[in-house]
C-alpha cells in the first residue's frame, strides 16, 4: 500500500510503500510525466532525510506504469538563473540518493531523460522495461548535464558512449542500455524485479551491505582496501556473524 510521504493537504508528489527492509520510492506527477519541479524535488528530499536511519533497500520508481522521469521541468527551468543554479537542487537529491546507507534500486519504465537518468545514474543498481529510453539532452537546451551526467555516466558507460549521448544528445533504448552496462537487467515489469532484487538484498546485514556499499563508492584500491580491513574488523566481532556462520556449518554437516 502506497501513501503520501509528505504533507496530506494538496497533491502528494512522491507515494511511499514501506516492508521488511524496502523503501518504495514512486514519483507521483504524471501530468508532466513526472519533471523535476522544485516541489518535487523537495518533497523527495525530505523524504530521504526523515527516513536515512531507517535500514531499507530502496526503491526508485514512478506511481505511474510506461514513465519515469522525463527530465527537468523546463518551464521552471527556463526561469532559473545563476542563483537557483548555484543552489543545486538536482545536485543535492541527487547525491542523498547516492549516499543512502543501504543498496539502492531505480526501477525505469519509459523515458529517463536528463535529469531523469541523472536520478537512476544515482542509485546503485538499474532496472528497466523495453519501453524504457535513455538520453542526456542538456546540451540542446543551452545548458550541462551538471548533476552527475557529466561523470558518473562515463563511469559506467565509458567515455565514448557518454561522449554521444551527451554531444549528439544520442537516445539509447534498453537494449542498448543493457549492452553498455548503463542498466542491469531488462525485465517487462522493472518494478517487481527491483523488488525481487530488494528482498535478496535484505537478507544479508545491514551493516555488511553498509560497508561494502562504502568500499564500492571510494574509487580507488588503497581507499578500499583500508575500508576492507577496518571493516572485516568490525563484522567479525559481530553476533550475526557467528550465527550465520554457525548456521551454514550445522545446514552442511
Amino acid at each position: 500500500m502506497q501513501e503520501p510521504s509528505g504533507p496530506t493537504h494538496g497533491q502528494s508528489l512522491v507515494l511511499m510503500s514501506q516492508s521488511e527492509g524496502v523503501l518504495q520510492l514512486s514519483l507521483n506527477r504524471p501530468e508532466k510525466r513526472n519533471a523535476l519541479s522544485l516541489a518535487l524535488v523537495d518533497q523527495l528530499r525530505q523524504t530521504l532525510e526523515r527516513l536515512r536511519h531507517q535500514p531499507a533497500v530502496l526503491v526508485v520508481t514512478s506511481s505511474t506504469p510506461g514513465m519515469f522521469i522525463a527530465g527537468a521541468d523546463i518551464a521552471e527551468l527556463g526561469e532559473r538563473g545563476e542563483e537557483e543554479a548555484f543552489r543545486a537542487f538536482n545536485v543535492e537529491l541527487f547525491d542523498a540518493i547516492a549516499r543512502w546507507r543501504w543498496p539502492s534500486i531505480a526501477a525505469i519504465d519509459g523515458p529517463a531523460f536528463g535529469g531523469g537518468l541523472e536520478c537512476a545514474l544515482a542509485c546503485d543498481l538499474r532496472v528497466a522495461s523495453p519501453r524504457a529510453r535513455f538520453a542526456q539532452p542538456e546540451l540542446g537546451l543551452g545548458i550541462l548535464a551538471g548533476a552527475g551526467g557529466n561523470w558518473r555516466l562515463p563511469g559506467l558507460v565509458g567515455v565514448g558512449v557518454a561522449r554521444k549521448m551527451l554531444y549528439l544528445g544520442e537516445v539509447i533504448d534498453a537494449a542498448g542500455a543493457l549492452s553498455s552496462g548503463l542498466v542491469d537487467e531488462v525485465c517487462d515489469d522493472p518494478v517487481l524485479c527491483a523488488r525481487k532484487w530488494a528482498e535478496t538484498i535484505r537478507t544479508k546485514p545491514w551493516r555488511a551491505l553498509e560497508i561494502t556499499k562504502l568500499a564500492l563508492g571510494t574509487g580507488g584500491r588503497s581507499s578500499t582496501g583500508l575500508i576492507d580491513i577496518l571493516g572485516q574488523a568490525i563484522l567479525f566481532e559481530s553476533e550475526e556473524k557467528r550465527a550465520r556462520m554457525q548456521t551454514f556449518l550445522d545446514r552442511h554437516h
